[in-house]
């Protein structure tokens, strides 16, 4: 079952026209809430002083009106440093406020209209294929200077990937990924086609067969294309849509998120919608490997020499580095067509977790113009990034012995630098590329941030392709 989301947007917090009947909300920043509160009616006044409004950052407070129902609505606008502590803090208030029309009284300095917009919808995200969780919901009368389509697009795009995160392995394996990505291809007109079991052997992609072969789904490559002209635009998303680490087994307490470990294909796919829904003029090409790590007989092993697409070599150290393998076909199949711009998504390493932690993946692009265009991108869609170096010096750390490379380096250093200098060996022909080490994981609930699924670095990257399509 492939995940709908346009119903479900018309039912959450969203955007509406101006409407007569839309109540004030205030954004009152922590400075001026002395002066807004002398603004008030006696009985607001009294009200917003007894339950301690003070305009902090996140506090939140419902106004009565002359007959004592809801006549509006204060929400703490706090300090530009309170502030930054959080993506959306519009959020707050959308998940607060009663159902009905909002419209903001004022914009107090420091509002992001896209951001807060954008926030504003995501908080009405709800996971629940399982369990019926929606709630009436607030809307806003969209703020002047938004385009309500463009982020009813990026949150589109947004809940996808977080419905393919959130759904777990027993409904989301490799089949089932295809069929999202075949769905998502049908909408748009684009044209779709899957290799599966031994046609990728057939079709020289061992590595993506060697790390998939032992599961009961089928390993596959995914691989769509969209688009007559523009630059040439390819982004790999790593689909392990389960790991258990295989041979080198995960303990459980590793193993329990694993069915996130397709974030990388998620974050891929939101991305590859918001470039068809916006019409970008690009040639724009997804693969995705899809695969389950799991154990049997036909496991790929510890020690294993195995040969990739592009002819080098790689031994296995820790088949628990499999993202990296079948990451490594579809980039060498990608730039063959020397595609002016590729990048690979992938749920790939704890390093980076430990290094910049769950909000903040990794980028890795040895072109300055085009890195810093990501990261600008990245901030003005409110999907941040990283910049991290492809360290020359640590290229010997992924060279073995007895191979040309080693799938997992020992000692532990660096191993998010190590994992994106694998995948880089693999991107050559590429114009240009770029690597995102995500997590695709909120740990725990923030506004517009609930705890499960996220799409990490696919708005960033659709930014820079957009200015990439318009030279």
């Amino acid at each position: 079952r492939v995940i709908e989301t346009e119903e479900r947007l018309s039912s959450m917090t969203r955007l509406v026209d101006e409407t007569p009947s839309a109540l004030p909300l205030h954004l009152v920043p922590e400075a001026e809430c002395e002066s807004w509160k002398a603004g008030l009616t006696e009985a607001a006044r009294g009200w917003a002083e007894s339950c301690g409004f003070a305009g902090k950052t996140g506090q939140w407070l419902l106004l009565p009106d002359a007959e004592g129902k809801v006549g509006g609505a204060a929400l703490g606008w706090g300090t530009d440093g309170t502030r930054a502590r959080q993506r959306f803090n519009l959020a707050v208030a959308a998940h607060h406020l009663p159902e009905g029309p909002w419209r903001i009284a004022a914009r107090p300095e420091g509002f992001d209209p896209l951001t807060e917009s954008l926030g504003w919808l995501l908080e009405g995200y709800r996971f629940d294929r399982y369990r019926d969780r929606r709630r009436p919901a607030a809307a806003l009368v969209t703020p002047e200077g938004v385009d309500r389509g463009f982020v009813e697009r990026l949150a589109r795009a947004e809940f996808l990937a977080r419905d393919l995160v959130n759904t777990p392995a027993n409904d989301l394996d490799p089949a089932a990924l295809e069929a999202a990505a075949a769905k998502l291809a049908a909408a748009h007109g684009a044209r779709f086609r899957t290799l599966r079991g031994d046609d990728l052997l057939e079709e020289n992609l061992p590595l993506i067969h060697a790390v998939g072969r032992a599961a009961s789904s089928t390993p596959r490559l995914i691989d769509m294309s969209w688009g007559e002209r523009g630059p040439r635009v390819t982004l790999v998303g790593k689909g392990v849509c389960f790991d258990t680490g295989g041979l080198d087994l995960k303990p459980s307490s590793a193993m329990s998120l694993m069915k996130k470990d397709m974030g990388g294909a998620a974050a891929t796919l939101a991305a590859a919608q918001l470039v068809m829904e916006n019409g970008l003029p690009v040639r724009l090409r997804v693969l995705i490997p899809a695969v389950e790590n799991a154990v049997g007989g036909n496991a790929f092993r510890p020690g294993d020499i195995l040969r990739a697409r592009n002819g080098r070599t790689v031994e296995v150290n820790n088949t628990d580095a499999e993202g990296r393998l079948v990451l490594a076909d579809a980039l060498a199949l990608g730039a063959e067509e020397s595609p002016d711009f590729m990048a690979s998504l992938a749920t790939l390493t704890g390093a980076a977790r430990v290094a910049l932690g769950p909000d903040l993946p990794p980028l890795y692009c040895d072109d300055d113009t085009l890195a810093e265009e990501i990261l600008a991108e990245g901030r003005r869609l409110a999907d941040p990034l990283w910049r991290m170096p492809f360290w020359p010096p640590y290229e010997k750390m992924i060279e073995p012995e007895n191979a040309d490379l080693d799938n997992a380096p020992k000692g532990g250093m660096a191993g998010s630098i190590t994992a994106a200098l694998f995948l880089r060996r693999f991107a050559e022909g590429a114009r240009r590329y770029a690597h995102l080490d995500i997590y695709a994981w909120s740990p725990e609930a923030r506004p517009g941030l609930p705890r499960g699924g996220l799409g990490q670095g696919s708005r960033a990257l659709f930014g820079a392709i957009g200015k990439l399509a318009h030279g």
